[in-house]
């Protein structure tokens, strides 16, 4: 079924639905038609049956006799009864009177119905009956009245015929029209199917037209722009990363390559050779710290990283993150200022990636951070989030940069950075870790001022309830100067 083309399935669908409406419909009005005219007649027959009961009772009550009653049923009924029935018969079955038409439809005496039957057929003509009594001095009279059915019959078998040949008929133009609408509705589909297969990898700044036309159409080419507009980003992201990735690997290569190259040309001392292999050393440990970088960020990018989100103590991570950056400082005589509160402040996560991000920013300030300046490293924990901060007063970053630094790559001082070893994956990291903790990181900064990098991640359902236990908490604050 999934292989007939969908106008198909719709014209098929439609004709279903019409037809099986159609004949219901057809079904209702034969059955309505028929209690229709079997309802007229039967008030017909009742009013007959009325008007004969009274006119016997009433000449009866005078003194007639059958003879004068025969005669008084034929005077006042037979010109109006045309081809009706209307017979009385006393309890032997002996004719009193007989319509006309009485041979015609062969009604026997006899037979008794209190309401009409249902066309009772006894002679050649079907007839709707009413049998009635009429009784006077303990005497009883049989009355029969009735009505052809013939012609009423004929009429609703023709309507009958009439709904069996224009049903299908009516169902088969139905159907043409519904493959002409079914196709006029799929035709701008057809349109976006043509307009999406044309786009590739070589044009995906095309789109898809987008019909003004405020339905499921407009909503599915707008769905579809996006789409490739997000595709196109990705596309350009990982052009631009693989340019990146190829050229930070080949710088330090290609420095390898040539130190050697030179070292190999003509004898040197035991002291130059050793000085190269320090060197190409330093070059090789920068490529492994490259190279361990974006193995990170492919297994982060396919969810192949498996992280092992527990209850992590986040005063801890911040201690231990503090201590491991402690070496950083020594070369520049940078001072820690360090508030930490000394409770537990529990958080979702992995403690290892945490602790990673942590050394990421510090790293990172110490980097930016003049000699001799200050460095403040600040925790604490509100009524659902615990919120870390890295501040420093180094050169800062300029506004056009600030939008741009979590992306791969970048970097707002590229001489600087190369100098330092960074290649600009740090902060990239950085963001993707706090993304996973299902937390945000913020960045403020002014030029020549210093910069500010701010962590909020959600506190776990058990340290919320214990904060608004316990009260807000006291931070401690220590100098650590190097």
């Amino acid at each position: 079924m999934n292989s007939i083309p969908l106008r198909i399935r719709l014209m098929t669908w439609y004709a279903v639905i019409l037809a099986v409406s159609l004949s219901f419909f057809g079904l209702v009005a034969a059955l309505g038609m028929r209690g229709s005219i079997d309802a007229m007649v039967d008030d017909q027959l009742q009013d007959r049956m009325t008007a004969v009961r009274s006119l016997i009772n009433t000449n009866l009550a005078g003194g007639a006799t059958e003879e004068n009653i025969r005669l008084l049923l034929q005077r006042n009924f037979e010109l109006r009864l045309g081809d009706d029935l209307l017979q009385v018969a006393d309890n032997d079955g002996r004719w009193i009177y007989r319509s006309p038409s009485a041979d015609h439809y062969q009604i026997p005496a006899g037979v008794v119905s209190d309401h009409p039957a249902t066309t009772p057929q006894f002679g050649p003509v079907p007839v709707r009956l009413l049998s009635g009594i009429a009784e006077y001095g303990g005497k009883q009279y049989q009355l029969q009245v009735g009505t052809g059915m013939d012609e009423l019959q004929k009429a609703t078998a023709r309507f009958r015929w009439l709904s069996l040949l224009t049903i299908p008929m009516l169902l088969a133009l139905a159907s043409m029209g519904g493959y002409w609408m079914a196709e006029r509705a799929i035709s701008p589909v057809d349109q976006i199917i043509r307009a999406a297969n044309s786009i590739t990898v070589n044009n995906l700044a095309s789109r898809v037209e987008v019909p003004q036309t405020r339905d499921e159409l407009q909503r599915l080419s707008e769905t579809l722009n996006g789409m490739l507009e997000r595709i196109e980003m990705a596309f350009k992201r990982i052009r631009q990363f693989t340019a990146d990735a190829s050229h930070e690997l080949r710088t330090p290569v290609t420095v390898m390559r040539t130190r050697t190259e030179l070292s190999l040309r003509q004898r040197r001392t035991e002291e130059e050779y050793r000085d190269a292999l320090v060197q190409n050393l330093t070059e090789i440990e920068h490529i492994t710290i490259l190279v361990d970088d974006l193995m990170f960020l492919a297994r982060a990018d396919s969810g192949a990283d498996g992280v092992q989100h527990a209850p992590v103590d986040l005063t801890a991570v911040v201690l231990a993150a503090f201590q491991e950056a402690k070496p950083l400082t020594k070369a520049k005589a940078i001072t820690y200022l360090k508030e930490i509160p000394k409770v537990p402040i529990l958080v979702r996560g992995d403690s290892q990636l945490l602790q990673r991000l942590l050394l990421i920013l510090l790293d990172n300030a110490v980097k930016y951070t003049r000699a001799r300046g200050h460095i403040t490293l600040y925790l604490s924990s509100g009524s659902d989030t615990a919120t870390i901060k890295v501040s420093d007063d180094g050169i800062g970053i300029s506004e056009a940069d600030l939008p741009h630094i979590f992306e791969r790559f970048y970097r707002a001082d590229k001489a600087r950075s190369r100098e330092s070893g960074g290649v600009g994956l740090g902060l990239a990291i950085g963001k993707w870790i706090t993304d996973i903790h299902a937390g945000e990181i913020e960045v403020e900064s002014k030029l020549g001022v210093g910069t500010t990098f701010s962590v909020r991640l959600p506190l776990t359902e058990n340290d919320v309830t214990g904060k608004k236990a316990l009260g807000p908490e006291v931070d401690i604050v220590r100098l650590d100067s190097f």
